[in-house]
Order: structure tokens, then sequence, then C-alpha cells
């Protein structure tokens, strides 16, 4: 094959119209030292090479369609677009004019030009689109409404005077649908058709008469079998002609010469060879044998001379190759072999050594027809299955010839590129890369074995990329999720948010006992999904044991992966509550719900894929990429599971079930023994016993205003008298508020977790001493029990829910009605003298010894129901 590193020489440079030349107009002849060229405007310019300059230039009235040149520079034949075919001979002297050299410029035009007039039309016919010379004889192609006409004109004789040659025959035949357009091809992209002559090897028309592009001669054997038997015996040219729809036709001349003696239908004789599914742009011939040296070297022009394939290239890339080869039974058939080559093409040649120049918008590239088959070896035949293009590094070449010489002869192209520069560009001809030994079988499969190696590790690359990429852009997706998210709780505030958690605090039986339990549940409100990287986390903060007031409550921290949940849906988590060994809870309990995002756990996966320990493509993830921070936490919020929910009131069990007293916490297994031993009807032992049998009830209360009551309850406990709507306040976490609502109770007796009676009441008093315009309706809500630890607790849960109302009443801006000044001063003055008390009280307790210390403690309890039972009221 010819060198990749072409020698180049810019021989002239043209304007170009309109910036830029359009592919399928420009020509390039070359005959000898002198160069015939159009850029596909009016002009034809005569180029001398040795005087590097132009000789001559032509006007024609019209757009320069196609150009053909008899040779040896007798005349040149013009067809210029909806004008016709023009006649300009080259023998007379005033015709050539001389120039500076340099760029030919349109517009300005030197005054040396020769404008080539109406007279010179030999073939006026505004449908023309296509001509070609044949030795006497002129044939043109004009385009009809969805029709073809060939027809057959003598050529006129070369003189001063020409006269139009008188018709021989023509034949009409229909045009096909036009082919597909390539998306990226202009839509006003017009195609010419492409016609071409082809001469028996014994044909007696002289070989001068068939230049370059104008016409070729067949082998025998291939003229036979493409043309049929008929043309091969009336020893006929025939008329290749390639289409813009994409058909390769032919048609015998001599049939149609004598059709004017037998009439018959002219449409029989166009015969469609091939259809290519695209325009066709260029019709050749080459050999792909190499020839003999006596040939060669005695210059004989027999059957080895000439060509032994057709060629027709296709504007978007396809090729066809025909050739006569053998098969099995060693019969002469067709063989015919399609290609893809990279397009568009925009001009093609053939050239010696089976070689075909094609030029496309990027690249000029050439093609091997005859690799593989040595010189030596000259009985082999066939096409190759592949043609692999080489580049020759030349972009934008719109026009292409090659130049006459002898085979032995480096190959040379003139080219046009797109901007008008004519080149003529030298290839060395490589007898060592021109014939490269076949590969063995052995040498073939392995290399095929190479490139499925390569194949499959670049599909492994491929995949693993694509990988990676996916998974970040995942990532990418859950971190904006994430985002949405943060925003949408951190914004929304005093709104619903779009993540709420609820908690619900029931008692369940565990075993032998009855255990409490806190069921949390965490639902998605909004539009976001919650996927990979979340976690609910669920704090749980018991309080202080009721006589270590100097430790600190525990804390019990649960995480739940959230894996995915929907906009909808809801996850629920059962949590128990007892803390102590008993499985008693240390009340009161805060449950505490967030949501933490892991931006590092999804950004270490998203640059470190699962695979990387195995995929030596995949990189270890650099620490400079992850986030100094582990996420973010989004609280929820907080809910604190008092007394007040955890009584259980067996004396109002729903009608039709049966009421049982919850079951006490295990006692330990020796203190059960020995209660069993015990005789019947002895009394029993123990703490709880002998606090019931020898202390006095504990008692707390507290008082609130009937005014501050009634605003507060009066839109949801409607038609309800005020002491059993507090009651229900109170009570309205709890389980047992249906019944109490039912039954309108002011009064209820439950039981704690840990087995103790308390009660509850609520009942109205007047408190006279407090306001000079009379005395105050207040509710009195009284907690009493045993065990002073629940009374606390009780306590404490009931004065939260009294802040919580008096601090949203305070927000509204009520004002509380006028007071004895005096009065609240003593009362205050009498808490202090109490608080003083307890306090020297307790120093006195840790010094005393255990006969002293009772009467001590049972002075400081009588104090603390004193603190309980305040004289002071809520308004």
């Amino acid at each position: 094959m010819a060198g990749a590193a072409p020698r180049v020489d810019c021989l002239a440079g043209f304007r170009c119209p309109a910036g830029r030349l359009a592919a399928g107009r420009p020509r390039v002849l070359g005959l000898g030292a002198e160069v015939f060229l159009s850029t596909g405007s009016e002009l034809v310019y005569a180029y001398d090479r040795q005087a590097r300059q132009p000789s001559a230039v032509y006007e024609f009235p019209g757009q320069v369609w196609h150009l053909e040149l008899l040779a040896p520079r007798q005349a040149l034949y013009v067809l210029c677009a909806r004008k016709g075919v023009y006649f300009v001979p080259l023998d007379t002297p005033s015709r050539s004019v001389s120039h500076a050299g340099g760029t030919i410029e349109d517009d300005e035009l030197p005054p040396g030009v020769t404008a080539v007039g109406p007279d010179a039309c030999l073939f006026p016919d505004a449908t023309l689109c296509a001509f070609t010379l044949l030795d006497d004889l002129l044939v043109t192609m004009a385009q009809g409404t969805a029709t073809w006409k060939m027809q057959l004109f003598e050529r006129p004789c070369p003189g001063p005077d020409p006269r139009p040659g008188a018709q021989i025959g023509e034949v009409v035949f229909p045009a096909g649908p036009p082919s597909a357009r390539d998306p990226g091809e202009p839509p006003a992209m017009h195609f010419l058709p492409v016609l071409c002559c082809v001469s028996p090897p014994n044909s007696r028309a002289p070989q001068s008469h068939l230049p370059g592009p104008g016409g070729f001669t067949l082998q025998s054997a291939l003229f036979g079998l493409l043309f049929g038997a008929d043309a091969a015996l009336l020893e006929s040219p025939v008329v290749l002609c390639g289409l813009p729809d994409g058909q390769l036709c032919c048609m015998v001349l001599k049939t149609l010469v004598n059709l004017r003696e037998a009439p018959g239908d002219p449409r029989a004789l166009v015969r469609i060879l091939h259809h290519l599914e695209e325009p066709v742009v260029f019709i050749g011939a080459l050999r792909t044998e190499p020839q003999a040296q006596e040939a060669v070297g005695q210059g004989l022009l027999g059957e080895d001379t000439h060509a032994n394939c057709v060629v027709a290239l296709g504007h978007h890339g396809r090729m066809l190759a025909i050739k006569a080869s053998r098969d099995e039974a060693g019969n002469l058939v067709p063989e015919l072999r399609e290609y893809r080559l990279p397009g568009p093409i925009l001009c093609a040649a053939c050239g010696g050594g089976g070689h075909v120049y094609h030029g496309t918008p990027s690249d000029l590239c050439v093609v091997d027809l005859a690799q593989g088959i040595a010189p030596e070896d000259r009985t082999q035949s066939g096409l190759p299955p592949l043609l692999c293009p080489a580049s020759l590094s030349i972009c934008s070449i719109v026009a292409l010839s090659v130049s006459p010489g002898a085979p032995e002869e480096d190959t040379e192209l003139l080219v046009l590129s797109a901007r008008g520069r004519l080149m003529a560009c030298h290839l060395a001809r490589d007898p060592v890369a021109a014939c490269p030994a076949r590969m063995t079988a052995a040498q073939a499969g392995q290399k095929i074995r190479d490139l499925l190696s390569g194949i499959g590790s670049i599909s492994e690359r491929v995949f693993s990329l694509k990988k990676a990429v996916d998974q970040r852009n995942q990532a990418l997706m859950c971190l904006h999720e994430a985002l949405d998210v943060s925003c949408a709780l951190l914004s929304r505030q005093g709104s619903p948010k779009p993540i709420a958690c609820s908690t619900t605090i029931t008692w369940s039986r565990q075993g032998l006992r009855e255990e409490l339990t806190a069921t949390c549940r965490l639902e998605n409100r909004g539009a976001h999904s919650l996927g990979p990287g979340w976690t609910w986390c669920l704090q749980v903060l018991s309080s202080a044991h009721a006589f270590e007031l100097d430790t600190a409550g525990t804390t019990t921290t649960y995480t739940v992966p959230v894996h995915q949940l929907a906009p909808g849906a809801w996850r629920e988590v059962t949590l128990s509550l007892g803390s102590g060994e008993d499985g008693t809870p240390e009340l009161p309990v805060t449950v505490s719900c967030a949501l933490f995002y892991s931006v590092r756990e999804v950004v270490r996966g998203a640059l470190a894929p699962p695979g990387s320990t195995e995929d030596p493509h995949c990189k270890a993830c650099p620490p400079d990429l992850l986030p100094t921070r582990d996420g973010i936490c989004l609280p929820l919020g907080e809910h604190t599971v008092d007394l007040l929910q955890c009584l259980r009131f067996p004396g109002l069990a729903a009608p039709g079930t049966q009421a049982t007293r919850p079951t006490a916490p295990t006692a330990d297994p020796v203190d059960t023994f020995l209660g069993a031993c015990r005789e019947q009807g002895s009394e029993p032992v123990g703490p709880t016993a002998l606090r019931a049998k020898y202390l006095p009830p504990s008692v707390a209360s507290a008082r609130v205003s009937v005014e501050l009551l009634r605003a507060a309850l009066e839109n949801v406990y409607t038609g309800v008298p005020l002491c059993c709507a507090t009651l229900q306040w109170l009570l309205a976490e709890n389980a047992v508020v249906d019944v109490v609502r039912a039954r309108a109770l002011s009064s209820v007796q439950g039981v704690a977790p840990d087995g103790a009676d308390i009660r509850l009441s609520v009942h109205e008093v007047a408190l006279t001493d407090l306001c000079p315009a009379g005395p105050i309706q207040a509710m009195e809500i009284q907690v009493e029990s045993a065990s002073l630890a629940d009374v606390c607790r009780t306590h404490h849960a009931v004065i939260g829910r009294i802040q919580t109302m008096v601090v949203e009443r305070a927000a509204r801006g009520s004002s509380p009605p006028d007071l004895r000044v005096q009065c609240l001063r003593q009362m205050h003055t009498n808490h202090e003298a109490l608080l003083r008390e307890v306090q020297a009280l307790r120093d006195r307790l840790s010094l005393e010894d255990e006969a002293s210390s009772r009467t001590t403690a049972e002075q400081l309890l009588q104090v603390y129901q004193q603190l309980r039972s305040p004289s002071l009221v809520l308004l």
C-alpha cells in the first residue's frame, strides 16, 4: 500500500464560492503538465504546472457541473447547470492568457478571461445533469418528472466551428424513490448521476478516446458476466449509470443504436445491476492482480493489462466491488462484495496496484483491493473480506484524480481542497507493503484471540467504570434527597413536619409479669423517600431513683436502620421501659426520637465500590475526599412518660370484661417460699404492708382557678362538669380515659406500676383570703397514696400539665384578677420557713443515730406533706 506520509506540493489557490467548495461539483483533470479544474462556480481554469500559474480561464454562463477533456488536448466539454453542454476548443492560441500567479479572485476577473457565449452550447437542455464521451459518441442524462432520459448523440468533429451532432437514440426509464438522507447531511444537498463508459477488451475504439474518468476497458470474463453474452458478441460498449437513489444501471449502446431499425420497448434496454441504497458518487475500475513483467516492460496492452474489478461508492460510505471468480465446480461467476468505509464520501478515484482513494470531510484515505496477492502468485483471485482504510493525513478534499503514469512509477494524486487549494500528492510505492504475505491459520487465530482478549478487558473496564458512575449518581441522588428532607424538617417551625414520630404507652405481658412498653411509630408524610444512610435513633432517659437524688438517671440508645421508607409508609418499634431489677420503670421516662444521616458512609460507598478489593481498576477512596463529619442529626421530638399515663384502673374495666388486678412484680424466690410456709391467718409482713398499717396515706394537692380551667377546656370538653373535664384532661393519654368520660367520674382509684394504690380526685373549693372582691372558685386536684414516691411522681405529672396550660394561656394575653399582696407575701414567707425547716431536718437526720432519727423522720414527713398541699392557687 502507499506510504502513510505522502509528499504534498501545493500548486495554487483558487477562491471558493461562498467561502468553501461544495462536494459533488468541483472537478480536477490532469493531462501531462496541464491541469483543468472547476471549483463549482462559472469558471474553468487551465493551470500550467511547469510555469506554476494559470494559462487560461474560461467563464461560462452557468455553474459548472461536469467537465471532460478530449485527448490529446483537442477540446473541453463542459456541462453548465440548467443550460446544457458547451464545447470549447483548446488549440486556439488566443484562448490562452497569462496571469501573475497566486490566488484567482472570482469577483475580480482579470482582463484575459475568456467568456464562453451561447454559440458554444452544442446541446442546449435545461434538464441535462450528466454526460460522458465515448470515441465519436456523446451520452447524456436528463432528469424528468419521476423519470430519467438517456440520449445518444454523434460527437461533433473538432474544429473552429463545430456543429451539434445528430441524435442516434434515447431511452426513458422510471426513477426510483429517493434514498434515505443521513441525519447530519444538509437538507439542500443535491446529487447528480454518475456516467461511465465500459468497453470490451477487443473493442476497436482507440484507447486515447477513453481517458481517466471517461471510461475503462474490462477483461472479457468480467465483461460477459456483468453485461451478458449479447454485449460480448456485439463487442458493444456499455454505459454504467449510478443514480442518486442508489441504483447502479447499465445499457448496451449498440442495442440503442439498433432500436431505430427494429423498434421495441426502450425500457427493456436498461438493466439494474445493484442497489446501494444511498446516492452513488463514483464508478470506476481497477486491476487487483499484478501485471506481467513482460507486458509492463514492452508496453503491451493485452488482456493482462485490463481492469478486472468494478467498484462503486455511495455517499454514506457503502462500497461495492464486482469481480469474476470461480465457484466450486470451476465455473465463472460474478463475485459481489459490499464494504463499509468511513463517510460521507465526497470524491474518489481508482489508482494502480488495486488502490481506491476516497476523500471525506476529515481525511483522505486509501484502501487496497489487492491485499494478500503476491506478484509471483497470479493464480489467486477473490476479493478481501475486510477493508481497512489507511489515512493519508490530508483533510477536506472535494475533488480528486490520479495522474496517468507508468505502473512502476510513484502514484501522483491531484486534489482540490474545500478552501480552493490545488495540491499534488506523491505516494511512494512500497513493493513489500503493497503485497504483504498472507497470514497462516495459526497466526490469524492468535490475532483473533488477542483481539477478543483486548475486547474483554475493555468490556470489563467499561462495566467497572459504568458501575462506579452509577453508584456515584445514586449517592448524589441520596445526598440531594437528604438535603431536601433536612431543609423540610429544620424550616417548618410550628407546621406539620414531613417526617413524624409518635409514641404510645401500653402494658404487655412478658412471661409471668406485665411490662410497660413504648411503641414508637416513624411515619413518612413527605414527598421524599428515606433510603440507605438513614438511621432512626431512639433514646430512653429514666429519672433517678426517688431516694437517690444525687445519682443520674440511666440512658439507653437504640438505633434502627431505615433501609427504605417510601412516602406514606411507616415503621414501628416497641421498647421496654422497665429499667429496674424487678422491671419497674423509674418514672418519668423521656423518649427522644431523631434521624441520623451518615454522609461519610454514603460518600465512602460511592468512592469505593463494593468490588474494589477484587477489581484492580477501582482505586481506594482517598481520605481527603471524605467529609470531616460523620453525618447530620435531625431531632424529631421527645415524649415524656409520667405516672398518669402508666396508671391502671382494675375497677374501671370495660363492660363485658373481667376486672383483674395487675400482678405485682416478681418477688424473690426465698421470700415466696417463706411466705408459703407461714401459718394461715397470720398477718402479712413486709414494707408495703407495714406502711399501709402503721403510716397514714400521703396526700398532695394542687389548686387551679375555675376561670383558667374553663378557658382552657371549654372548647374540648363542652357540656361536661368542670371537675369531670379536669380529670379527663389529666388522664387524656391513659387508655382508661374513654371509661372516665363515659361515666363522668371526678374521682378514680388506680394502681401504680409498683403495685401501690393511688387515688386521684378533683373537687371544687372556694378561696376567701386572696381576692378583695370575693372568694375565688378553684379546682383542687388531690393525689393520695400510701407510697410517698408514687405521690411525688403523680404530683409531678399533674404540676407539669398545669404549667403547660398556664404558659399557653399567658401567651394569649390573659390577665389574673386583683389579689391581696399582703396575703401572698405571708404565704411566701410560710413556704420559705418550711423549706428552711426541711433543710435543717435533713442535716440533723444525717448526724443522729437510729433511735433518734425516727422522730426526725416523722417531722420531716409532716413538713413534706405541708409543702405538697399549699394554699396557693394557679390563676
